[in-house]
């Protein structure tokens, strides 16, 4: 009896001992289940956030500018072809690559382009032939200035025969400065835009030789008024972000920027220009970055080229033959910031032979003494060199030029 007692009870014994164990794996599996599901989860919300996004990337804008287009008789007489037609294309062959690889390339029209019918004439009272515009265009230059002080030389119909030429045959290229209405000069603000940047540029002249705006036409060119400049400088910073203004400024024939041309640059920063590049004095100036506060890194500074001189002329003097082109890259970052990632100059001759297409600008890089030689402003000024040209240019630009 007693044996077959504790064999009942060894038999129970194993019978509970059996049933636990496999409700033991149960729980096991269960939890094992369940750790799976949260690491496939957690692998989840990991893979969520480490998966590359589209990286960002900054847009870059190049910028190149040549200064006053100064069309005295010789340049006119340049350009006249052997069948009596007119060509103005060999003024830019050995920059054309340059201005064709540019972003927003910009010419400073300092004569009015007003067509043959009115007169081809120099100074004091210029007319420029639609050829040169077309010969613009081709060489790849996109927004041209026209607010200088020969703009009104061929009084309101060279400013509208100017008007309706570029309206006419080039379209896509902007002309600034120079008006058709009042709702025009009120409202316009050249706006380029690529990737996320947007570039406004604006263009002003001191005034036009003492030739009176029309009465009938005040709007028709753009002058350096204080009230008239800060307003559309408001203007341009709330439709694009970075602000160019090229003023038609200064005194000619000095290599240092005038009180005038501080008293402007000085209202320009505090406007919040972004740059400055200047035309007017026929000979280069400085360049310098000038800041609304030296002690704040992150207060606001504005880079100006205060004269980049002749592009090309009549003139007869060794230091109007040196010209520059202005270069500057704009880029951006990731929080929308556009600032200038380089700029420089690259230092031009205007070069002097007579005939057809004989006389063009270089590079002074390219430049030699076999031209030199062959270059008529040697009649007029025995100074003018190579050397003499590069000379001019570390004094004025310093460290910024590159020989």
């Amino acid at each position: 009896m007693k044996k077959r007692l504790l064999c009942l009870s060894l038999l129970m014994c194993f019978l509970i001992c059996g049933c636990v164990r496999p409700a033991e794996s149960n729980v096991s599996s269960s939890t094992e289940e369940n750790s799976k599901s949260v690491i496939n989860e957690s692998e989840k919300t990991s893979q969520a956030v480490t998966e590359p996004t589209k990286p960002f990337g900054a847009t870059t804008i190049d910028i190149v500018m040549i200064g006053d287009m100064l069309l005295h008789e010789n340049v006119h007489d340049s350009g006249i072809v052997g069948d009596g037609t007119y060509n103005y294309d060999h003024l830019f062959t050995y920059i054309k690559d340059d201005v064709a690889a540019a972003d927003i390339a910009i010419a400073n029209q300092e004569v009015i382009l007003g067509g043959r019918e009115l007169g081809l004439t120099g100074y004091p009272m210029f007319n420029g032939a639609f050829e040169v515009g077309d010969a613009l265009e081709k060489a790849g230059f996109n927004v041209i200035l026209h607010a200088t002080n020969h703009t009104l030389d061929k009084g309101k119909t060279g400013v509208n025969n100017c008007i309706n030429f570029w309206k006419t045959n080039h379209p896509d290229v902007a002309y600034l400065g120079i008006n058709e209405s009042q709702e025009e000069q009120d409202s316009k603000i050249y706006v380029y835009e690529k990737g996320d940047i947007r570039v406004a540029i604006l263009n002003y002249t001191y005034g036009t030789n003492g030739i009176p705006l029309p009465q009938d036409a005040p709007y028709i060119v753009n002058l350096l008024d204080e009230d008239k400049v800060r307003a559309d400088i408001e203007k341009a910073k709330k439709v694009s972000d970075f602000v160019v203004v090229c003023p038609h400024w200064g005194t000619e024939y000095v290599y240092y920027a005038t009180d005038y041309q501080k008293q402007w640059t000085n209202i320009f920063l505090e406007c919040g220009v972004d740059l400055v590049i200047g035309t007017h004095p026929h000979v280069i100036e400085p360049v310098e970055w000038v800041y609304a506060d030296k002690s704040n890194p992150d207060a606001h500074k504005m880079l100006v080229y205060y004269s980049i001189g002749n592009y090309v002329s009549g003139q007869d003097k060794a230091d109007t033959m040196v010209g520059a082109m202005a270069q500057v890259t704009l880029t951006n970052d990731e929080e929308g910031n556009v600032f200038i990632k380089d700029y420089g100059v690259e230092p031009l001759v205007t070069h002097k032979e007579r005939g057809y297409a004989k006389l063009a600008v270089y590079k002074l890089k390219d430049y030699t003494d076999e031209l030199v030689a062959r270059n008529y402003v040697r009649n007029s000024d025995s100074r003018f060199c190579v050397s003499y040209c590069k000379e001019l240019c570390r004094q004025v630009f310093g460290s910024l030029y590159n020989e």
